[in-house]
């Protein structure tokens, strides 16, 4: 999604609404755009604070100092303005699920095409290795070898699949509104975690 989606207006609505779930300092604020767009979308401070200081002079929101930082939160008047464009509100939370789908596809696409990609290219490497070993006598090193090759491009094509998935999964699911418990974070780090020991151990019971 690109900022494109905020046609002119919706920014100025769609800050209204983050800051009626609950207040935020500006950069929570802008961490809240970049969730809830899959992190497609990341404004700048200079696009933010100029909107929340227009806010605040139409007496929309309001602004509090708590040490170093400035806590902007909404107003009565600002929860009246989001009651009475409540249709305009839905339109555009519905114009940034659609977008987070449907780069969340493009993402996949890329990825499979990325696979296919790299799948020919691993033919065409063990072709050239093939017709480079018959120019000399080969060895049972020399096959174990290309056979390592082989595998290592395999293994990082595994990886970056992976890596594609489950962030391309996890971003749409909160920019969706979805929660993403800590729980489900730590279990992903320990999975790793395990899975890292257990290429390390099958490393070492190969040798070199």
């Amino acid at each position: 999604m690109t900022p494109a989606v905020f046609s002119h207006g919706d920014l100025r609505l769609y800050l209204l609404s983050l800051l009626a779930e609950s207040p935020q300092h500006g950069y929570g604020i802008i961490q809240s755009l970049t969730d809830r767009t899959g992190g497609t979308y990341t404004p700048s401070a200079g696009t933010i604070y100029p909107r929340l200081a227009k806010l605040e002079e139409e007496g929309l929101v309001t602004k509090s100092v708590d040490g170093r930082t400035t806590i902007y939160a909404i107003t009565e008047a600002g929860r009246a303005e989001l009651a009475s464009r409540e249709a305009d509100l839905a339109g555009i939370e519905a114009g940034i699920t659609d977008s987070v789908r449907l780069i969340a596809n493009e993402v996949r696409q890329s990825v499979q095409e990325a696979m296919k990609s790299l799948r020919a290219d691993l033919a065409t490497a063990a072709k050239d290795d093939r017709a480079a070993a018959k120019s000399r006598p080969r060895t049972e090193t020399d096959d174990a070898r290309l056979t390592s090759r082989d595998e290592l491009h395999r293994a990082d094509a595994i990886i970056n699949a992976f890596r594609a998935r489950v962030r391309t999964d996890l971003r749409t699911h909160v920019a969706k509104g979805g929660l993403l418990p800590a729980t489900i974070v730590t279990e992903l780090e320990n999975a790793l975690d395990e899975a890292a020991r257990g290429v390390t151990a099958g490393l070492s019971r190969s040798g070199s």
